[in-house]
């Protein structure tokens, strides 16, 4: 999508963090934005921000993780705009702890938002975006930690990969149709992840103070710690913002914010290569 300005992205998680930052990249860049949030209070915040940049933008309290409110979401995006043309599917929480010590609430939670979140935006906007003929593009968010697996993080991590690995695909499914698929994979970015339990629905709540990703490692004092040492080295959400509307234009499939992490990925690609090369051996010396 070499050009953006007035065409429409609809965004989730879009009133903070890195969603807030795509919008206003999007709205810098003459595009309207629909601004899908669970947090009302936290929509009215974004809207008055955006006030300044004079784009059209409007709120929508959603629930990602109802069908039917993404439907009624996605109307209303038409309505006021008429298309869509780009959806970021951003939204997304967190729990922290060893995946032994984890319930199943913890599992449902993170699943139903960071997984099915994305399939449901991208069954929602879908056969929309190829309605309209003019081609699109899906944004992905998913994470350093869907390429990297870290102690503490399963069920995050779990959820990451498979947002990977379904954006690689719809990339190719969806490129006959001039739709283009970018998966975003930040490392630590300055956005309020570490507080994501304050929308945990009542009857997913954590069982155990560790799914609490701002407490896994070591109680309040552990908490301030972490937080403080991850708050030191984060980009802030507005380079991430302008990294998106680039990957958008120039149709990039990986959004790799923080280029520190290429060693460590390799170093796993180079894991994998050497354990295909010790089972090739296995499967000669047994004659397979």
């Amino acid at each position: 999508m070499r050009d953006v300005a007035g065409k429409t992205a609809f965004v989730t998680g879009g009133a903070s963090g890195i969603g807030l930052a795509m919008a206003r990249s999007f709205a810098a860049a003459g595009m309207n934005v629909a601004i899908a949030d669970i947090e009302e209070g936290a929509l009215e915040s974004a809207l008055t921000s955006l006030a300044p940049t004079n784009a059209e933008v409007i709120p929508l309290r959603v629930d990602v993780t109802d069908r039917d409110a993404m439907a009624r979401a996605a109307d209303a995006t038409e309505a006021a705009f008429g298309k869509v043309h780009v959806v970021c599917n951003n939204a997304g929480v967190a729990v922290g702890g060893p995946t032994d010590a984890m319930s199943y609430a913890d599992w449902d939670w993170v699943v139903s938002v960071n997984v099915n979140g994305v399939i449901n935006g991208v069954q929602t906007f879908t056969d929309r975006i190829k309605a309209h003929g003019e081609g699109g593009h899906f944004v992905n968010t998913a994470s350093m930690a869907g390429h990297l697996a870290i102690g503490g993080l399963g069920v995050y991590n779990a959820t990451k990969f498979a947002v990977v690995g379904m954006s690689e695909a719809m990339r190719m499914d969806l490129a006959p149709h001039h739709i283009g698929v970018s998966v975003l994979c930040p490392g630590v970015v300055n956005t309020n992840i570490f507080e994501s339990g304050r929308n945990r629905p009542a009857a997913l709540q954590a069982e155990t103070d560790t799914a609490d990703l701002a407490n896994f490692r070591g109680g309040e004092q552990g908490r301030e710690a972490m937080l403080e040492q991850f708050r030191r080295n984060a980009l802030e959400p507005a380079h991430v913002g302008d990294m998106v509307l680039h990957a958008i234009i120039q149709d990039e499939e990986y959004i790799f914010t923080h280029p520190e992490f290429a060693e460590q990925v390799t170093d796993r690609h180079q894991a994998m290569s050497a354990a295909f090369e010790r089972w090739r051996a296995y499967r000669e010396s047994a004659g397979i």
